[in-house]
């Protein structure tokens, strides 16, 4: 019998080949990499948590000293990108459909108050102009997003 062949009866030349694959090895890179993965995925988070993503979207907040607002309310945030798009509770929204998207979310939620997180380089008029459909939709309270101090 030879190193690499299957034992039989007749040890003759015709014997087949047994080959043997040892996956273990293979196994622990793969678990290695998930781990690393893992690792990287949240500290990749963790940055784009602290550096102003929200959603997953950037925004940069103009800086301001107001106080915090009560944690663990349901408020109804819209935020105003840098390049004019409109987010509602992190989902775009057209303008056309604005108004009407903040109406179905001030019935479902009449006490909440209008969090809106506007990009310090939109225009004031788009600010202004989204401010305004929300009263129209009936929020009467609101609140302007900054970045602390």
């Amino acid at each position: 019998m030879g190193l690499g062949t299957m034992p039989e009866a007749n040890d003759d030349e015709a014997s087949a080949v047994f080959a043997e694959i040892n996956i273990t090895p293979l196994t622990d890179i793969f678990l290695v990499l998930l781990i690393i993965f893992m690792v990287g995925a949240s500290m990749a988070v963790d940055a784009a948590s602290a550096s102003g993503d929200r959603n997953g979207v950037r925004i940069e907040l103009p800086e301001g000293s107001a106080q915090d607002l009560a944690p663990g309310r349901q408020d109804v945030v819209v935020a105003i990108l840098a390049d004019g798009r409109v987010l509602l509770s992190g989902e775009a929204v057209a303008q056309a459909e604005l108004a009407g998207r903040l109406g179905a979310a001030h019935r479902d939620r009449p006490e909440a108050m209008l969090v809106l997180q506007a990009d310090e380089g939109v225009a004031h008029g788009r600010v202004v102009a989204v401010m305004e459909r929300a009263r129209e939709a009936g929020f009467s309270s609101l609140a302007v997003a900054t970045r602390g101090q």
